[in-house]
């Protein structure tokens, strides 16, 4: 057939007025029979009475590429882009399958009929193929042109003889998200959302380097007729099919790209865990539109997927592939760490600290005194104040000391204070820093308990503190 971008400006009409300039391939054509020249469809219900299709809008438009007496091969379009985003994959697809391209509603310049639901888009689609009288088909499908691949292997799994679903996802996000972009396209047109579509479909090297194919895309999407985007949007917020994987039964490969954030890799293990027959390929450094970023890698994985898989004694188990690039190696584990010491045990590390604090002979004579009596308690208190309080990261041992002192100076607990005034003066407490320390309690408990204070840390400071140290 004649290809339908070689059609005279007569032909193309309004079509080629109002299409987006495709880097490949120049501007997008009028749909187009298979003879090439324009169709003659008048947008009414379907010739042949069938009352299912009286509800649709008109078919979708589309083209041919390839052999005429080949299999054919669908090919969808994600939101906002045009056929012409599978332009690098015909040459290979073409050698061995007819390929049907079609537009998404208002999309390079195709009638704007919008089409608010997948499965009224895969239900036109259904259309195109009875006219042409295409019984069996291959599909693949990015992003919404996967939605629509998806129902049609549910709604007619008859008919689809294999499937290949890119950048896609069981649901797109959430409802709210893609209303909000309908939202925002309602109120402010589609400038804003087309200049914010390079990063949402491309990774940040291939922005770069490709700065023409980046353009393309800005204008492929501003060029798309508004509410036909909108109608779109809520298709994809519309559209949930997590608990109908079991049901999809066609040979189903699974495209992500390693790095899109539209339709992460998990997205697709999601799809291939519920899809019984289904394998998966990720393809390194690699955005959401996938067969313009990676031409090459795309088109190898469909055709040994659509050879594999696709012929008239469909294999129960196709055969397996191996996806390009070679995948990188994992890097070789790393031996795994010794496991960690373990803990020491909180009453040894308390009795520890205590001994530091309160002098061998103090502690050994009152664990001494506790054997008849009162063990369980010694070690309860040892292990809860000096192993576990006492060692806490949040405070250093001084500061613990100086909250000790003033405690114990206000619950006027002498014993204990005696205590812990040696225990100061072994941790390099001066003598002028104790003083000081029960000084400044007594502003807060009074002089009396105070000055108590005092005369029992001097007993110990008189035995215990070096001789000229102050």
């Amino acid at each position: 057939m004649s290809d339908a971008t070689d059609q005279t400006a007569d032909r193309l009409g309004t079509y080629a007025a109002a299409a987006p300039y495709s880097p490949y391939a120049g501007p997008v054509g009028a749909p187009t029979d298979r003879d090439g020249g324009p169709t003659d469809r008048d947008g009414g219900p379907g010739a042949d009475g069938d009352d299912e299709r009286d509800d649709l809008q008109p078919p979708l438009q589309y083209r041919f590429d390839g052999p005429d007496d080949a299999p054919v091969l669908v090919l969808g379009p994600a939101l906002g882009s045009t056929w012409h985003m599978w332009d690098r994959q015909l040459p290979v697809l073409t050698k061995q399958w007819r390929v049907l391209r079609y537009e998404l509603p208002g999309h390079g310049g195709a009638p704007a009929e919008p089409a608010s639901t997948v499965d009224n888009l895969a239900r036109r689609l259904l259309a195109v193929l009875d006219d042409e009288e295409v019984d069996s088909f291959g599909y693949a499908g990015c992003e919404l042109g996967a939605a629509v691949g998806a129902r049609l292997a549910l709604l007619r799994p008859d008919r689809v003889a294999a499937l290949a679903l890119v950048s896609a996802a069981a649901r797109f996000g959430t409802a709210d998200t893609w209303r909000q972009r309908g939202v925002v396209v309602r109120a402010n047109g589609l400038d804003r959302t087309a200049a914010n579509t390079p990063e949402r479909w491309f990774t940040g090297p291939f922005r770069t380097t490709q700065p023409a194919i980046t353009q393309w895309a800005v204008q492929m999407v501003k060029t798309t007729d508004s509410a036909c985007y909108i109608a779109a949007c809520e298709a994809l917020a519309a559209f949930d099919i997590r608990d109908q994987l079991g049901h999809i039964t066609v040979p189903t490969l699974v495209l992500a790209g390693a790095d899109d954030t539209e339709t992460p890799p998990a997205d697709a293990r999601l799809l291939v865990a519920g899809i019984h027959d289904a394998r998966l390929a990720v393809v390194p450094g690699t955005g959401h539109l996938a067969p313009v970023e990676e031409p090459a890698a795309v088109g190898t994985l469909l055709v040994r997927h659509f050879e594999t898989t696709w012929s008239a004694d469909r294999p129960s188990v196709p055969m397996p592939y191996v996806p390009p690039p070679p995948p990188v190696q994992p890097r070789a584990a790393a031996p795994a760490p010794p496991p960690p010491p373990p803990e020491p045990d909180a009453y040894d590390e308390g009795l520890r600290i205590r001994r530091e604090m309160l002098g061998e002979a103090e502690v050994d004579a009152a664990v001494a005194r506790t054997k008849t009596f009162g063990s369980g308690f010694d070690e309860f208190a040892t292990r809860w104040d000096w192993g576990e309080t006492w060692t806490r990261p949040g405070l250093d041992r001084r500061s613990r000391t100086f909250v000790a002192l003033t405690a114990l100076t206000v619950l006027g607990r002498l014993d204990d204070l005696a205590d812990h005034t040696r225990a100061a003066l072994r941790g390099g407490f001066t003598p002028a820093e104790i003083e000081e320390t029960l000084l400044q309690t007594s502003v807060y408990c009074g002089l009396p308990a105070a000055r108590a204070a005092v005369d029992r840390a001097r007993s110990v400071i008189e035995r215990e503190a070096p001789k000229g140290k102050s």
